[in-house]
């Protein structure tokens, strides 16, 4: 999967509700995949405030820890998107909880997921799932705020895009 860096306008971030000047809505939603099939991937008013959330409380602190960019490959997918990609029903990636990051090696993702791990021990942050995808070719992390199990799996083949599941209970409602 190649990613190309994006020329982003980082002044778009407090317009959105998160102030981390690292990450944008923009490249939170990006998705080369809608743009070549027209859809529009624009998120609900609940799913912006969710991935403000994610920023916040995971994205910039980590960030910050790692000193060095970390470029977010999936971020919020709609509905249509979530399900041209291979995406679970109950994608964390369909409410905003959910990005898919690298630090541009496996090995650099291997460090990361270390860090990661760290700061979660060390209770500077809490998560849902980190995931190392396809023997840490990136990580997937999620945000769902009433379930903060702290998962951490590491798979060694390539998985499914379905490995991060909502649980059933688990809704955000959109205040739109």
């Amino acid at each position: 999967m190649q990613h190309t860096h994006q020329n982003i306008n980082r002044a778009e971030a407090p317009a959105w509700g998160a102030t981390s000047p690292y990450f944008t809505l923009r490249e939170l939603t990006a998705s080369a995949t809608a743009e070549r099939q027209g859809i529009d991937n624009t998120p609900t008013t609940a799913a912006r405030h969710m991935l403000a959330i994610l920023v916040e409380r995971l994205l910039h602190p980590i960030r910050l820890a790692w000193q060095a960019p970390i470029i977010v490959t999936s971020g919020y997918r709609c509905p249509e998107l979530n399900r041209l990609v291979g995406g679970s029903p109950r994608s964390h990636h369909l409410l905003g909880c959910a990005a898919d990051i690298t630090a541009g090696s496996r090995l650099a993702n291997r460090h990361l997921f270390d860090l990661i791990t760290q700061m979660h021990h060390a209770q500077l942050i809490r998560y849902t799932q980190l995931i190392a995808e396809d023997n840490y070719r990136w990580l997937h992390l999620s945000y769902v705020p009433s379930d903060l199990r702290g998962q951490s799996i590491v798979c060694q083949q390539p998985t499914p895009v379905t490995a991060d599941e909502v649980p059933a209970e688990v809704t955000i409602k959109d205040s739109s």
